[in-house]
């Protein structure tokens, strides 16, 4: 069987058991069981039971449980309600009003968190009650926020930009400096689309607080200080070299906690209610992880990733038609494989093609970065929209048709890196002044 048969296999099982009601992380664990058996001589359950202990007690994924729960903390405090009251002044101007959170909050986070994972379900567990409880549609709310999650990847500090830095011997630190331009780019086409959005949509929109003065403004910003000061211990721990991600991450529950006390608004219910919170919303995505860890070995052993790479670099592509078929072979891949994952199993084989075709290698970080953010949220399947329909209840397919304008607001981020280079190659260039 080849190649594109044995996709189109296991793209069919992967829509035949997500559509009888199976859990995801369950899911993804069957599709690779039925790789690992039909088309690899390895035992597939002694391969899953040691996948999945594997990517279960990693000590990398421990800053993803703790930035949850900082996120439960504030969510179910004063904190998030008062974040909203300091940023509601600045934003009433703007059309779109408070939809504008999500984008500006998962911008900040992502500077703290590199995960678009932990991004989307802190932020989420913020934004997502609050924007519901002032009257803001789910549609619109939910589907910026999927797409502003991705921002976690793009803007530094970035895993998947280390991962990428140490494949193709590129300084991380020019990579880091790359996506900071493209990272305000996208954000900024997800707030222009929010505005487009609701100058279509008046109706849609709640109506705006009554006007304030400047110094009005200004006396609402001090509701601010509290979790602006708490995201700047985080982003100070780890800047400043005191702390690990996983160790910032422990900083910032502990901060949530100490201001919600200082506050009175925790007592023993709401820190329950936080923690089991927390630890539901961490299963329910650590389960989608390993799946996801046991699909990517048996994509390892079949070879596929590498089979199509070889293929797309054995047809002699011109650099545009080139980047276009890496598009669509990283957004079939992100239907099976985690962002890291394909950064890893494929840039072996990729990374020569790219050479060849006088492609700069420190630009292609940041298209590889793009366009596995585009398979975070790829329609129908994506992480991203795993972790929303764990956290909302919702239908993947809804999921799916909400996300769609952001899915596509991500492929003119990619068009216009590649019009304007100069995006993502200034800021490094003045740095090796």
């Amino acid at each position: 069987m080849n190649d594109l048969a044995i996709t189109a296999l296991l793209i069919a099982a992967l829509f035949a058991i997500l559509g009888s009601g199976v859990w995801i992380g369950l899911t993804l664990s069957g599709v690779a069981w039925i790789a690992m058996q039909l088309f690899s001589s390895r035992p597939a359950g002694d391969a899953m039971a040691v996948t999945i202990w594997g990517s279960s007690s990693s000590w990398t994924l421990t800053a993803l449980p703790l930035f949850i729960w900082m996120g439960e903390i504030l969510f179910r405090t004063r904190l998030s309600n008062d974040m909203f009251r300091g940023l509601a002044p600045w934003v009433q101007a703007l059309p779109g009003r408070l939809l504008h959170t999500n984008v500006i909050g998962c911008t900040i986070f992502a500077a703290v968190s590199g995960s678009s994972a932990a991004t989307c379900a802190t932020i989420g567990k913020m934004t997502l009650p609050a924007l519901k409880e002032r009257g803001y549609p789910d549609d619109i709310a939910i589907g910026s926020l999927a797409g502003a999650g991705t921002l976690g990847l793009l803007i530094p500090p970035s895993i998947i930009m280390i991962v990428y830095g140490v494949s193709a011997d590129v300084s991380i630190a020019q990579l880091f400096m790359a996506g900071v331009l493209p990272g305000i780019l996208l954000a900024s086409l997800f707030s222009g689309y929010l505005a487009l959005w609701a100058l279509l949509n008046p109706g849609r929109v709640p109506p705006a607080d009554a006007p304030m003065s400047l110094r009005e403004k200004l006396h609402e910003s001090r509701h601010l200080i509290p979790v602006v000061g708490l995201i700047a211990a985080v982003l100070g721990s780890i800047y400043s070299g005191v702390a690990t991600a996983t160790e910032a991450a422990a900083v910032g529950v502990l901060g949530a906690l100490a201001l919600s006390a200082a506050q009175g608004s925790l007592n023993w219910a709401t820190f329950k209610a936080s923690l089991m919170g927390g630890t539901r919303l961490y299963c329910m995505i650590a389960m989608i992880l390993a799946g996801a860890s046991f699909l990517t070995l048996a994509m390892g052993y079949i070879g596929l990733p590498r089979h199509l790479a070889e293929w797309i670099g054995s047809l002699n592509l011109s650099p545009v038609a080139l980047l276009a078929a890496l598009m669509g072979f990283y957004i079939v891949l992100g239907c099976f494989l985690d962002g890291i994952s394909m950064v890893v199993l494929t840039m072996g084989v990729i990374l020569p093609t790219v050479q060849r075709a006088g492609i700069d290698l420190l630009w292609f970080g940041i298209y590889v970065v793009l366009v596995v953010e585009m398979a975070q949220i790829t329609p129908p399947v994506g992480f991203n929209l795993f972790v929303l329909q764990g956290m909302t209840q919702r239908e993947i397919g809804w999921l799916a048709r909400v996300t769609l304008p952001f899915f596509l607001l991500m492929m003119a981020a990619v068009a216009l890196i590649w019009l304007f280079p100069g995006i993502v190659t200034a800021l490094p260039a003045q740095m090796s002044r």
